[in-house]
């Protein structure tokens, strides 16, 4: 029984044997159920032909997210509902949204049309982060025939009906344990562990060093499909309920590593608004529904984006071995490009947030070549005090411009103790120079970099200095 996976289909209970763990959903999805609606566009994540909807149970009730199903692994679907385009019609009649897409010619080729579809059919029945602008909504998903136009008059069109309403118990019983780490789905060279605690995550990663733990998959699930990587063991966090916890204190919010984007961002917003915009530009749609923060921390991304506003706001990150925790400030856990202060068998388990107060100016500006759902070039935050017009504190942050993301401890000291002035701002744009030495690549060349992180310093100085000054650039998403 603990290699049996089981999920609801349209209502109807699924049940896969002895399936190797890193199959894809998407695999699954057109290979054996033979559901060649969903299409594979780019097995990465990006371009959103192969979204479908997940529904997990929350409490008493079950809510619904768009997701990338070409790196979603089959054995993270275990006790959850799925929703396909072929869902959609009923008796031979189109859904709404579909016969939309026909009226106003909203389709072309059509490839990309299936995944466009469930994203609105999201947006129609509330599925997770499915309330934002339809710029927003639709980011996930790329389409390179008609333009948009077509598809936000459809996208505008679409009125709001009922969300689907599924069982869970018949998976939610004692069966639903039968994934837990002690039991093992195993594939030709492969095994998946699914813990339920922090406690037998604790102890499955203390036997299985080596294994690779995965939460959202959507930075693994592209070392399967992407760079056909082996990997033996992998331990799932999907289903620890004490990593997708959010605590807020008086004076900080924990959040833990298995707290996914779109679960963070209503409060991590209302304690540090730029982060929560910058947040909603972080990916996708369906990459927030199942990217983790943890995750994100612990993969070591020089580039990621949370890591540098988190770094400049003070985070603190809690790490477990077994039953030993210890913490330490978010910058020291970043040693060098590719390598953690993380020991064999040792996780990050949450981070921890102070609140911002309010004599702080906090600001964080991504820097990419698309608005939407695209990787930085550049990331700076900075997180400063001004005491009558003296700088009292600063930290300044940045990621693309080093190994690792990284504080910049030279512009800090050119700020501290000195006037809140464009002289001193000249002077710790100048310093940055010697806290970094960026690079060169598909992104941006080195020289871009250094230039681009001094600017962002002089903006957070006129947006402090001058707040009438329109110093943002922002999308047609973000507004309607």
């Amino acid at each position: 029984m603990g290699q049996v996976i089981r999920f609801l289909l349209d209502g109807a209970v699924q049940e896969v044997r002895g399936a190797n763990p890193t199959t894809t959903l998407l695999e699954h999805l057109r290979g054996t159920l033979r559901r060649t609606g969903t299409k594979e566009g780019c097995a990465e994540g990006d371009c959103g032909s192969c979204t479908v909807l997940v529904g997990e149970a929350e409490g008493e009730t079950v809510t619904w997210r768009a997701v990338n199903s070409c790196i979603q692994f089959l054995p993270m679907l275990h006790g959850k509902a799925l929703m396909t385009v072929e869902s959609l019609a009923k008796d031979d009649a189109l859904h709404p949204v579909q016969q939309a897409m026909v009226d106003k010619h909203g389709s072309q080729c059509g490839f990309c049309t299936p995944g466009i579809v469930m994203s609105l059919y999201g947006r129609a029945v509330g599925a997770k982060g499915a309330d934002a602008p339809v710029g927003e909504v639709l980011a996930g998903n790329l389409c390179r025939c008609t333009g948009y136009g077509p598809i936000i008059e459809v996208a505008k069109s679409v009125t709001a009906e009922a969300t689907p309403t599924v069982d869970l118990s018949a998976l939610r019983d004692e069966t639903m344990l039968e994934l837990s780490f002690q039991d093992e789905i195993h594939g030709v060279t492969r095994t998946w562990l699914s813990p339920r605690t922090v406690d037998e995550l604790a102890d499955a990663y203390l036997k299985h060093p080596d294994a690779t733990i995965v939460a959202g998959a959507t930075d693994v699930g592209l070392w399967v499909t992407k760079q056909r990587r082996p990997l033996p063991t992998l331990i799932s966090v999907s289903e620890v309920a004490e990593l997708k916890a959010i605590e807020e204190t008086s004076d900080a919010l924990r959040i833990g590593a298995g707290v996914r984007y779109v679960d963070a961002i209503e409060a991590v917003a209302r304690l540090y608004p730029d982060l929560g915009a910058m947040m909603r530009r972080l990916g996708s749609t369906q990459v927030r529904n199942s990217g983790t923060i943890g995750g994100n921390i612990a993969n070591g991304s020089p580039i990621g984006d949370m890591p540098p506003a988190l770094i400049a706001a003070g985070a603190t990150l809690v790490l477990r071995r077994g039953a030993e925790r210890r913490e330490l400030p978010l910058e020291a856990f970043f040693l060098e490009y590719g390598k953690q202060d993380r020991r064999p068998g040792e996780f990050v388990e949450a981070v921890i947030v102070p609140k911002l107060t309010e004599e702080r100016i906090f600001k964080v500006f991504k820097l990419s070549k698309r608005f939407d759902q695209d990787i930085s070039a550049v990331c700076g935050a900075f997180s400063i005090v001004v005491e009558s017009d003296v700088v009292a504190d600063a930290r300044v942050a940045f990621g693309g411009m080093a190994g690792t993301p990284k504080r910049a401890p030279a512009c800090e000291a050119a700020l501290i103790r000195k006037p809140w002035s464009e002289a001193t701002i000249e002077t710790a744009m100048a310093a940055l120079d010697s806290d970094y030495a960026p690079m060169s690549d598909m992104r941006a060349s080195a020289t871009y970099r250094a230039l681009a992180a001094r600017n962002m310093l002089r903006k957070v100085f006129l947006e402090s200095v001058a707040p009438h000054v329109e110093t943002r650039v922002m999308p047609e998403s973000a507004h309607g």
